[in-house]
């Protein structure tokens, strides 16, 4: 290994809270439910369920082993452990691609976040108590509508996230995550409980569970396919910014077992939660990106408690998106650390500004901007604003293209030797499986994903 020079976890235990926080975010909790929704449910789940032991969990190991391997930034990660196995230092565009994506993520996932902050607030204030589906479609289209609003919760965001990066692994990272966690657990299983109490939770729990394979169509498993690869925080660079301060006992197979493991939990808790509630009050499970934001607050609006139990939800939901955005601003940070020099505090305070800044144009997209189509020369992106294009290029090209590298490079140009030695278990039964998989399966399937991706917006 190259030597690791940043901070390291204090503890496996550690690790794996960042870890679990870093790929559970609004991915779980806001995208998961709406597209299991729209895609038919059970059937959906098992395919998503195939999709992220075959696919998601190969390509994660193979990035904490570049992480751990380097010991450095992404970029420094990819440079070094390419030099070690005498191939070109041009595979460090897999580190800078990693770089790129959380930065262009943060442009538009701040401004959703901050949606989840100021609904915490609308649903305490009893803003919901009652509401009719128009009347709660307006409470989000009012949201959208000013900018000021929109660009000072973006703010508070971003600036809770710059306050944890700043204060390091140990004291800022660790600490936060330590009670951010259980928390979101603690919040998920109270919300569970409500769902079975208030809810219809036996037809929410045959909708997730009862596979109806009439509904699942080629475009539902191309889907499910790409859930299960971006839940996990892929191609984000979080995942192997972690992997560098990780000690070289800890096993990467069993670790991310837990973090797919615990990351998959999240996901079937959430809609454990959602779908009861939605079903019981006569809603549609096929809300779109609005099943959070208008269709689950009419619930809450008409159930017992529903005004308590809605204000955890939106703590829960901001919770979530805190835990993923701050790996997704520790690359940058990690980068700028280690190669310029500069105090950590300073970095993280000056990244978060100009993510801020530029994240802007996320936030104008819905309403001074609203009907801004900067690429509208391209037939794709004749409808497209600013935050359809940062996601997008983030999640169809950046993340994707990244780790269809990654699956690459661990699998055909990082030698045997290496590659036993970071998965830590032997050249046995285990590490076979997981090498064909990250040559063959994981390569064509996220080709698959990017190939899809590119060519829908």
């Amino acid at each position: 290994m190259a030597g690791q020079i940043h901070e390291s976890w204090s503890s496996r235990s550690a690790f794996l809270m960042a870890a679990v926080g870093s790929a559970v975010g609004l991915g779980n909790i806001w995208r998961f439910p709406f597209i299991a929704g729209e895609n038919g449910g059970g059937a959906f789940v098992l395919v998503y369920l195939i999709c992220i032991a075959a696919v998601g969990l190969p390509v994660l190991i193979a990035e904490l082993s570049i992480g751990r391997r380097g010991g450095l930034s992404t970029i420094g990660s990819t440079r070094e452990v390419a030099i070690q196995e005498g191939r070109s230092r041009g595979w460090q565009i897999i580190g800078w691609m990693a770089i790129a994506a959380p930065i262009l993520g943060l442009l538009f996932y701040s401004t959703v976040a901050g949606w989840a902050f100021a609904y915490i607030f609308e649903t305490a204030a009893g803003v919901f108590r009652g509401i009719s589906p128009e009347g709660s479609g307006k409470v989000l289209a009012a949201l959208h509508a000013d900018p000021l609003q929109m660009a000072g919760w973006h703010f508070l965001f971003m600036a809770a996230t710059v306050v944890i990066v700043a204060k390091g692994i140990r004291g800022g990272l660790e600490k936060a995550i330590n009670w951010m966690m259980p928390l979101l657990f603690l919040l998920l299983l109270i919300l569970v409980a409500y769902a079975a109490w208030a809810g219809d939770f036996r037809r929410g729990v045959a909708f997730l569970f009862n596979p109806d394979f009439a509904r699942l169509t080629p475009q539902a498993i191309l889907i499910a396919m790409g859930q299960a690869f971006f839940t996990l925080s892929l191609g984000g660079g979080g995942m192997m910014t972690y992997g560098a301060y990780l000690p070289k006992g800890v096993s990467l197979p069993r670790t991310g077992v837990v973090i797919v493991a615990a990351d998959t939990l999240v996901a079937i808790l959430a809609g454990l939660a959602i779908f009861p509630l939605v079903f019981a009050y006569g809603l549609t499970p096929a809300g779109g990106p609005g099943l959070i934001f208008v269709t689950l607050p009419i619930a809450f609006g008409q159930m017992p408690l529903g005004t308590l139990f809605g204000t955890l939800f939106f703590i829960l939901l901001a919770v979530a998106a805190l835990t993923s955005s701050i790996s997704m601003l520790e690359p940058v940070v990690s980068y700028l650390e280690e190669h310029k020099g500069f105090k950590r505090a300073r970095m993280a305070l000056i990244s978060g500004l100009v993510i801020w800044v530029a994240g802007l144009g996320s936030v104008l997209s819905f309403n001074i901007w609203a009907e801004f189509y900067p690429l509208s020369f391209f037939p794709l992106f004749a409808k497209a604003r600013v935050f359809d294009i940062l996601n997008y290029v983030t999640a169809n090209i950046f993340m994707t293209l990244g780790s269809l590298l990654v699956a690459v490079f661990v699998g055909w140009l990082m030698s045997r030797a290496t590659s036993v030695a970071e998965f830590g278990m032997g050249d046995g039964p285990a590490y076979r499986l997981w090498r064909f998989l990250i040559r063959y399966v994981g390569p064509l399937a996220v080709g698959i994903i990017f190939i899809f991706g590119i060519t829908s917006l």
